[in-house]
């Protein structure tokens, strides 16, 4: 995570922004305040909060747990060379 002042920020905001997206680099704006606050894409964003909703998702985390187990066990779901191509195509 990239850490800067406020006024380096301010100064310049298009390239640190250009980063947050492109390089989807968090940035913390560090204020003199001590009220810090970070800057992300949009995107970057958006997946948190799907990850955290997954991770606060009790019966979901209890299915990919399972799942784990038969997963390190070899005995899980095996799909056939035609269902896999049909799943590759889509």
């Amino acid at each position: 995570m990239i850490e800067l002042s406020v006024n380096k920020f301010r100064a310049n905001l298009k390239d640190f922004v250009d980063k947050a997206i492109d390089e989807h680099q968090a940035i913390r704006i560090n204020r003199r305040s001590g009220k810090d606050f970070i800057v992300m894409s949009a995107e970057d964003w958006e997946r948190e909060q799907e990850t955290l909703y997954v991770l606060r998702n009790n019966p979901l985390m209890n299915q990919v747990a399972e799942s784990l187990v038969t997963y390190e066990k070899t005995s899980g779901y095996k799909p056939t060379q035609e269902q896999l191509d049909e799943i590759n195509r889509i």
